[in-house]
């Protein structure tokens, strides 16, 4: 292979592992919120 390639197939798997990152993988939620959500404070 040549160095372009590398470099390309690097590219395009970050791009792909920060899109799944972004959208797909599951949030973790915080309870930091000291009230429930029936509440005016959020």
């Amino acid at each position: 292979m040549m160095i372009q390639q590398i470099l390309v197939y690097l590219s395009l798997a970050i791009a792909v592992g920060f899109l799944v990152r972004k959208f797909f993988w599951k949030k973790r939620k915080k309870k930091s919120k000291p009230c429930n959500d029936d509440c005016a404070c959020h």
